[in-house]
């Protein structure tokens, strides 16, 4: 890999992270077509710990008062406490069967045909959710049983081309929540996930040795930070007035592609 190539793939999954179109997915497909099939998935995890520091900046008021909340004596604002154990809880479905699946994550979910399905099939239920939901709820609203349920879809998000910022979304949708609301419950609620992968494994990378990707790495991170936190700008700004619907197009339009591409090549 080249530090082109993962200053692209970063600013590929910067951009996607957020989106409801699925980085994971498009990664898998720019390593099929441009032929970076050897791109170990500790650099996938590496591209989303820059998309981590995106969150971690752009919502840092939310995380400070958490923080507080935390400590006896310290003043933080209503609902903080509130919020955290939201977090913590929505957490739990999606590093119970990530633990279980990350095999499954390497190898069998990573075939473009996977993508092309999962492309297609989250763009409908986040059309069905666009059309049917009420878009009532606003943040504070957020109850325990919701964030198990929006949790709980995130742990689909292992499968590449489901998109974890697309599912979350998708389900807070279903359950009444205004768009805005549900990106922002989404991506605070991806935080932990994406912390506790890249931990994992950063710690294998320590034991296997960084080799001579590590440069790579490191602009991979730079570029998906950057790019994730324009993209979270944009988005939140973006929903206040509009819909999910040019995001179901994209989808359908990508697997649709994706799908005549691999025909053409004989898959």
């Amino acid at each position: 890999m080249t530090t082109t190539e993962a200053i692209f793939l970063g600013i590929l999954q910067g951009v996607t992270e957020f989106l409801p179109v699925s980085s994971s997915g498009h990664l898998v497909l720019a390593e099929y077509f441009l032929g970076l099939k050897d791109t170990p998935i500790a650099f996938d995890v590496t591209l989303h710990l820059g998309t981590l520091i995106s969150v971690f900046l752009y919502f840092w008021r939310d995380w400070v008062g958490m923080a507080k909340s935390l400590v006896p004596g310290k003043t933080s604002r209503k609902g903080d406490r509130r919020l955290l154990f939201l977090i913590l809880i929505g957490t739990v479905p999606g590093a119970f069967l990530g633990y279980f699946l990350e095999g499954a994550a390497s190898t069998v979910f990573r075939s473009p045909w996977v993508v092309v399905a999962t492309l297609s099939g989250v763009a409908l239920l986040l059309w069905l959710a666009e059309r049917l939901a009420s878009h009532k709820r606003g943040f504070k609203n957020f109850r325990w049983k919701d964030a198990v349920c929006v949790g709980t879809a995130q742990a689909l998000a292992i499968v590449p081309g489901v998109s974890r910022s697309g599912i979350t979304m998708t389900m807070a949708l279903f359950l009444g929540f205004e768009r805005r609301a549900a990106a922002r419950f989404s991506f605070l609620l991806s935080a932990p996930i994406i912390a506790g992968a890249g931990l994992y494994e950063g710690l294998k990378l320590w034991q296997d040795g960084f080799g001579t990707l590590g440069m790579d790495f490191l602009w991979g991170f730079i570029a998906a930070g950057i790019s994730g936190y324009l993209v979270i700008a944009f988005l939140m700004r973006y929903l206040d007035k509009h819909t999910f619907y040019p995001f179901v197009y994209y989808r359908l339009i990508l697997a649709l592609i994706v799908a005549v591409a691999l025909k053409m090549g004989g898959l």
